[in-house]
C-alpha cells in the first residue's frame, strides 16, 4: 500500500469516527460546564462585593439562617416528631429522664424498722458484710447527710442493674420467663438513680466527694457481680441489708430536719413531679418517701433472699412489681 493510499484510509476511518466518538464527548463535556456553572457562579458571588451589599451583610444572613434551622424541632430518626406530653393540670412536661406515667405516690406508710434476723451463716455474713461497710461511712460524713445521700444512691442504684441484667441474660439462654423479676430489679435500679437526680439539685458534690463515687462504685459493681454470680440468695440478702441502714441513714436525716440542724429548703421541681408531691412539698417531704422507697427495695431484696434459701427459683414467685 502506498503512502497516498494509506493517508487516504485514515481520513476516511478518522472522518467516521469523529461523528460517532467526537460528538458525543464534547456534548457531555458541554452539559457537564453548563451544571457546574452555577456552583461556580456561587462560590464567585459569596466572596465578592454585590451591588446593593457587602460581604458582612452575606455572613449575617447566612448566621441568621443558620439560627432558624436550629430553633426548629429535631425529629427523631424515622422522621415523626416526638410528642408534646403535659401534666395533668395541662402544663408542659419538660422532663426528659421520666415520663408522666412513671410517676407515682410513695406509699409511707410501709414499716420503716422492719429487721431480718439473721438466721444461719450466709445471713450472718451478709449482715457482718454491710455492718463493716458502714462504720468507714459513717465516719466519713458524719451529720453532712446530702453528701451521704448522694453516695449510698450511687451505690444502692448498682444491685438491681446487675441483677436485672443475669437475669435477662439467663432467660436467655434457658429460653424462659423471669417471673416479672428482671423488670422489678431494673425498676428498682432507676428509682434509685431518681434519688440520686434528686439530690444532685440540691447540692453538688466537691471533687474528692466524686473521686470516692468513682472509687467505690467501680469495686462495688465488680464485687457485687460476682457475689451475684456466685450466690443469688447472698447478693439479695447483702442488698436486703444494705437497704436497712439506707432506712437508717434516712431516719437520721429527718431527725436533723426536725430539729433545725439541717434547713428544711422547698422540694426541687423534680421530686414534686416524680414523686407527685404537693407543690409547696420540702425537702423533709422529700426524705419521707426516698425512705419509703428504700424499705420496699428491702422488702423486695430479703423477699428474693428468702424464696431462693427455700430452694426455689425467682421465676417461681411472681415479682412484686408496679410500685414505682
Amino acid at each position: 500500500m502506498s503512502h497516498h493510499t494509506a493517508a487516504k484510509l485514515s481520513r476516511s476511518i478518522i472522518s467516521r469516527l469523529g461523528t460517532r466518538g467526537f460528538s458525543v464527548n464534547i456534548s457531555e463535556t458541554t452539559q457537564t460546564f453548563a451544571r457546574l456553572r452555577p456552583a461556580f457562579a456561587i462560590r464567585n458571588l459569596s466572596t465578592s462585593v454585590s451591588p446593593n451589599g457587602s460581604p458582612k451583610d452575606e455572613k449575617n444572613n447566612s448566621i441568621s439562617s443558620d439560627k432558624s434551622q436550629n430553633d426548629k424541632i429535631i425529629p427523631s430518626y424515622w422522621g415523626v416528631a416526638p410528642a408534646k406530653l403535659t401534666k395533668e393540670d395541662g402544663s408542659a412536661w419538660k422532663w426528659n429522664c421520666f415520663r408522666p406515667w412513671e410517676t407515682y405516690t410513695a406509699d409511707v406508710s410501709i414499716h420503716v424498722t422492719k429487721h431480718h434476723k439473721p438466721e444461719n451463716f450466709r445471713d450472718k455474713f451478709a449482715y457482718w458484710t454491710v455492718q463493716a461497710l458502714k462504720y468507714p461511712t459513717h465516719l466519713f460524713f458524719q451529720r453532712r447527710h446530702m453528701c451521704h445521700a448522694m453516695l449510698l444512691e450511687t451505690v444502692a442504684a448498682v444491685p438491681g442493674m446487675v441483677g436485672g441484667m443475669l437475669l435477662h441474660c439467663k432467660s436467655l439462654r434457658r429460653f424462659e420467663h423471669s417471673g416479672g423479676w428482671i423488670k422489678a430489679l431494673l425498676e428498682e435500679a432507676e428509682n434509685e438513680r431518681m434519688h440520686l437526680m434528686t439530690f444532685i439539685e440540691l447540692a453538688k458534690p466537691a471533687w474528692y466527694e466524686r473521686a470516692l463515687v468513682f472509687a467505690v462504685q467501680g469495686v462495688f459493681f465488680n464485687a457485687y457481680f460476682l457475689a451475684y454470680l456466685a450466690s443469688p440468695k447472698l447478693a439479695h440478702r447483702i442488698v436486703g441489708y444494705l437497704e436497712e441502714e439506707a432506712v437508717i441513714s434516712y431516719s437520721e436525716f429527718l431527725k436533723d430536719l426536725d430539729n433545725g440542724s439541717f434547713e428544711n429548703v422547698p422540694a426541687p421541681a423534680i421530686a414534686i413531679d416524680y414523686w407527685r408531691l404537693p407543690p409547696d412539698s420540702t425537702l423533709r417531704d422529700v426524705v419521707v418517701v426516698i425512705r419509703a422507697d428504700e424499705a420496699h427495695h428491702r422488702d423486695l431484696n430479703h423477699y428474693a433472699s428468702d424464696i431462693q434459701c427455700q430452694g426455689h427459683e425467682l421465676k417461681d414467685a411472681p415479682a412484686p412489681i408496679g410500685y414505682h
